[in-house]
């Protein structure tokens, strides 16, 4: 794995300054993490003191969902929905009612529960120093000091070690998807030519589309009488749909899905971002139109193709573009290899090159953990968005010749090095590698819908939201 941007991976989680419709960016601030037992159910308890103090009863927090063995209190999912709620009246957007709003919310918890559960079962573990370094980027990207982010966080109900958990829980998620899920991903050169000659007709690769979907979720292996009453509920919605109900109305409501709170809507894509049976599905429909329910591994899926413009890998034969000839050297944290020796391995390395002993090459060779160690590290000519933004801003840092790091990334630490720069225009190796990051993105977020899925049919779930 490189350092090419992973199309999920951005530490987003945070609403503090998030735009809306990415999966990551409607992850909301909540509380710190959730007991390991469930709470005591609700009651209203008082002791002679406050008796006296005040005639009114002190609620005991309650669960209102266990996720296999941790518990999610009513107390978090108010914060949650609270804060979802004040992002979404200030983007306009119109909200159901509070009750359906919060069975969202809750199911997205329970979802990034099971999802934070399944990286730890796999032994990721974040340690605080890489805690405190991602909420100083996120302090730095908000424009924000730590002081002034942590009383954000504090004005929103929730407490900084309660955004510190979640900060942890996102890191983790998205190792565990780097690792396990993005790196299973194959793109072949087949795919590749036939997304350039689709473009290169000028067919639907050429395009770019707002599609919104709402989705009726089937569990894994569910028996056929549960598969044909939930595609009997999915054709019931797509006909009210059809008759003028508004859509973006009916996935808040209705929706199974994690995108559910911000109406569906996937947000204007190239179509080689896009899974292909949605884009099958809507290439015959104008924009307002309802497709024919589909069905995936997920469930059954209710489309409306909102938009559709002119776009796609054409882009990239515009005006000439700044390249950056770089090379690095990459260490993973892991069980083996615990963060403060990463550092602490790859500063050596650095003074070691710096000092004339050793090469970057022989040192990339032995030491990186990246497909690119029996080249020396050499990543080639890098475009703009091609790196993750850490690594590219630490990269577009430096002068030719110049060494930068330990740099973090989603990926680990690296140590980089800027060889040469040059200005060029679109070239056809361009073209190419374009198209084959636009299928991996496709895909990746594909197999990482999938896996969310299956974590969720998998874990056992109480809800216990109605209870009181």
């Amino acid at each position: 794995m490189n350092t090419r941007r992973s199309p999920s991976w951005t530490l987003a989680l945070l609403l503090l300054a998030a735009a809306p419709g990415a999966h990551a960016q409607l992850r909301m601030p909540g509380t710190g993490p959730a007991p390991t037992s469930p709470a005591l159910p609700a009651a209203a308890a008082s002791t002679p003191a406050a008796a006296g103090a005040s005639r009114e009863p002190v609620l005991v927090d309650r669960v209102v969902a266990v996720v296999n063995s941790e518990a999610i209190t009513a107390r978090e999912l108010e914060i949650r929905t609270r804060s979802i709620e004040k992002r979404l009246r200030g983007q306009n957007v119109q909200l159901p009612p509070i009750e359906e709003l919060r069975k969202q919310v809750l199911e997205r918890m329970i979802v990034d529960r099971a999802a934070t559960q399944a990286a730890r079962e796999a032994g990721i573990r974040i340690d605080d120093a890489a805690i405190d370094r991602a909420i100083g980027r996120i302090a730095q990207d908000s424009k924000l000091s730590m002081a002034q982010l942590r009383q954000r966080v504090e004005a929103d109900g929730q407490s900084f070690s309660g955004f510190r958990q979640e900060v942890a829980s996102e890191m983790a998620i998205g190792r565990l998807r780097e690792r396990d899920i993005e790196g299973r991903v194959q793109v072949s050169e087949a795919e590749v030519d036939a997304l350039l000659a689709e473009q290169a007709g000028g067919g639907a690769a050429a395009a770019e589309l707002n599609i919104a979907q709402l989705l009726v979720r089937v569990p894994e292996n569910a028996p056929p009488e549960v598969v044909e009453r939930a595609r009997l509920r999915a054709e019931a919605i797509a006909r009210e749909a059809r008759g003028g109900v508004d859509f973006g109305r009916l996935v808040t409501n209705l929706s199974d899905g994690t995108d559910a709170i911000s109406g569906g809507e996937l947000g204007m894509r190239t179509v080689d971002r896009l899974p292909p049976i949605f884009v099958q599905a809507v290439e015959p429909l104008a924009p307002g139109e309802i497709a024919p329910v589909l069905r995936s591994p997920a469930g059954f899926h209710v489309i409306k193709l909102v938009d559709r413009r002119d776009g796609g890998l054409a882009k990239l034969a515009g005006a000439p573009v700044r390249q950056t000839r770089a090379r690095h050297i990459l260490v993973r944290v892991d069980e083996l290899n615990p963060e403060s020796e990463v550092i602490r391995r790859l500063t050596e390395i650095r003074q070691r090159i710096e000092g004339g002993t050793v090469s970057f090459a022989d040192m990339a060779r032995q030491y990186s953990k990246d497909g690119t160690a029996s080249a020396g590290g050499d990543l080639g000519w890098v475009y703009p968005g091609d790196t993750v933004p850490e690594f590219e801003r630490a990269m577009d840092d430096l002068a030719p010749g110049r060494i930068a790091g330990p740099v973090q990334s989603p990926f680990g630490y690296h140590l980089i090095e800027v060889v040469e720069r040059r200005t060029d225009g679109a070239s056809p190796d361009r073209v190419r590698a374009a198209a084959r990051n636009a299928i991996r993105e496709r895909k990746s977020a594909e197999a990482y819908r999938e896996w969310l899925s299956q974590v969720r049919d998998r874990a056992y779930v109480d809800v216990r939201l109605e209870e009181r």
